[in-house]
Parts: C-alpha cells; sequence; structure tokens
C-alpha cells in the first residue's frame, strides 16, 4: 500500500502548501484549514479541518519505551504523528509491529529516506516539516516511489488456446507507464500474472503507454490498498497497482475503463504446485511479460515459455485477503 505523505505547515507559508498540493502531498497540517482550501482540494489536520488534532490525530515525542507505549495505545483512538530528535536511536520497528497507525515525523529528504527505508506495510507514512518547496516535491517524489515490493515467481505456459468471443477491459490509467510495467490480473485470486502496458511500437496502432489491455470482465486486479477487484468493477478515480518487472510497484489512479467485445485467448501456466490461467484479449498487442523481463506477445506465446507471476496465499472475500480454503478453477 502507498505510504501517505503529510506536510506540517502549522507555520504556514503559501508557497510551502502549494508545492505540496501541486506535489501530491495527501493532507496538510495547519492552524487554518481554510486558507488550505482556498488553493486546493486536500485532506486538513485542523482544529476546523477533516482530520482533529486530540480527537483523530495525536503527536507523541518518542524518547523511552514508556512513550512508545503511549504512541501506540494512541494509535488505538486515530493517527499518531512519531517524533523524534534522532531515527537510528529509536527505531520504527518497535511501533509500526504494534500499529498500522504511526506516521513519522521527519524533516528533510535524508530523514525521509531513512524513514521510508524502514517503513513496511503496517506503517500508515510520513509527515515533513519543512518549507522548502523544492524538498516538498523530492519528498513527495520518494513517497510515491516506496510502494510495496512484490515477490514475482517464473511461470511455465502450459497452453495458450482460443476462448471464444467475450468482453475484455482497457484500463485508462492517468499516468504514463515505461516498458516492463502493467498490471497484476488472474482468473483467480491466489495468481496472477503481469500484463504489459501497451508502451511498445505496433506496425497497427501507436502506442498508448497509459493503457493496459488487461483481460476478461471476470478477472481480478490487484488494487493499491492490497485488495483486489474485478476488472468490469473498476471505474474512474479508482486506484490500480502499476508492478514492473523486478517487482517495484505504485498506484495510479484510473482515468476510464472500456470493454467491448473481442475474440479472447485461455492463457494457461504454472509454477511448482501453483496452477494459473487467465483470458486476454487475442491481438499482438496485449503482451505478458517473459522471464528475461522483455515483453511477449499473446500470439507468440507457446508452451514451454517462462512469464512473471506472482502467487497469493489465501483466498479473497470480497476483495480482501482471508486465511481460508476457498477452491477456484
Amino acid at each position: 500500500m502507498k505510504k501517505e505523505l503529510w506536510v506540517d505547515l502549522t507555520d504556514w507559508d503559501k508557497d510551502a502548501a502549494t508545492a505540496a498540493i501541486e506535489s501530491g502531498a495527501d493532507a496538510i497540517l495547519t492552524d487554518d484549514a481554510h486558507r488550505v482550501k482556498e488553493l486546493g482540494r486536500i485532506k486538513t489536520i485542523a482544529k476546523n479541518g477533516d482530520l482533529v488534532p486530540g480527537k483523530d490525530v495525536y503527536e507523541v515525542l518518542l524518547k523511552d519505551r514508556i512513550t512508545e507505549d503511549k504512541a501506540v495505545s494512541l494509535s488505538k483512538k486515530g493517527y499518531v504523528i512519531v517524533r523524534t530528535t534522532d531515527w537510528t536511536v529509536i527505531p520504527l520497528e518497535n511501533l509500526v509491529a504494534q500499529s498500522d497507525k504511526i506516521i513519522a515525523g521527519v524533516s528533510d529528504e535524508n530523514e525521509a529516506a531513512m524513514a521510508i527505508g524502514v517503513l513496511e506495510k503496517g506503517v500508515f507514512g510520513i509527515v515533513l516539516k519543512n518549507k522548502d518547496p523544492a524538498v516538498i516535491k523530492k519528498v513527495s517524489e520518494m513517497v510515491r516511489g516506496s510502494g510495496i515490493k512484490l515477490q514475482l515467481s517464473s511461470f511455465t505456459i502450459k497452453s495458450v488456446t482460443p476462448a471464444g468471443m467475450g468482453d475484455r477491459v482497457c484500463v485508462d490509467t492517468c499516468s504514463l507507464m515505461k516498458d516492463g510495467e502493467g498490471m497484476m490480473v488472474g482468473n483467480t485470486s491466489s495468481s496472477f500474472l503481469l500484463v504489459h502496458a501497451e508502451t511498445l511500437e505496433n506496425p497497427y496502432v501507436a502506442p498508448r503507454p497509459f493503457r493496459v489491455n488487461a483481460g476478461a470482465v471476470h478477472a481480478y486486479a490487484l488494487m493499491a490498498d492490497g485488495k483486489t477487484s474485478y476488472l468490469s468493477e473498476l471505474k474512474a478515480g479508482d486506484r490500480v497497482l502499476i508492478a514492473g518487472s523486478s517487482g517495484n510497484t505504485r498506484e495510479v489512479t484510473v482515468g476510464r475503463v472500456k470493454i467491448e467485445s473481442r475474440p479472447l485467448l485461455l492463457v494457461e501456466a504454472e509454477s511448482g504446485d501453483s496452477r494459473l490461467s487467465l483470458v486476454l484479449q487475442n491481438a499482438e498487442t496485449i503482451r505478458l511479460v517473459g522471464e528475461d523481463k522483455k515483453a511477449v506477445s499473446v500470439v507468440d506465446i507457446k508452451p514451454g515459455d517462462k512469464v512473471l507471476g506472482r502467487i497469493e496465499s489465501g483466498g479473497r472475500h470480497f476483495g480482501h485477503s482471508v486465511e481460508e480454503t476457498i477452491l477456484e478453477k
């Protein structure tokens, strides 16, 4: 899940607030929410804000075990901003292991890099106290690139067969993707293939690097919040997970979804005892990602080829991961 970036501007600075909004920060701490809202739509933490200090958000200065325990206790009521004079002395791991509502207070890009380096799945994000627009933009870029890293596996193609006509989903995002990037999609919630974005040149159509022709309407896609969604249910404003061939991920926003009837292919593959399948459009522009991290068209894939995917444990209930036995075929 993407970590949030809050910017502490209780010492007001309009230029810094503008930089925070334009850089994609998630919230601003301020003594007056109205003057933030005059600049743009963004969540505010203020007495008159979207989140209220002392009610929804708490602050703790970490000094010792007692203050650590206090932070954990307060996190049961709301988000907790934790600050310290030296993150190398009091590690975040102690807090992260006990709460997913901890926000690390940092003052510059170096502290932000250190905090992001230890912020694992359970942490909520960081709050930056710095009015330099350049620092705000740099830290925002760091946070946007700090998504979870997926452990990808190599799958051996077993068969690629025609699957008749059906409805497939093109996911047009508000971001440009690079070679090697795409969406994690699968017929079942236990395994996914990396479906490549339309970034490559083609004799028939121009590249559309904002698009992933992701598969048939019934398929699952991994979302930015760790849940899954049926491709047919995606809509403008949803946040999907984009993965690279090395497992690095980022969050992007869906701008449009196109569902159209097209000829389909059933791709079946296996990795050890795990089998997966995915129904994709039968077209040269639809590509998976090979073991060599290069895009390969579904019309060229043959049994024995290696492609990248992911194996998930447990099952899914309304998109949430659950530890129970679910049989999907």
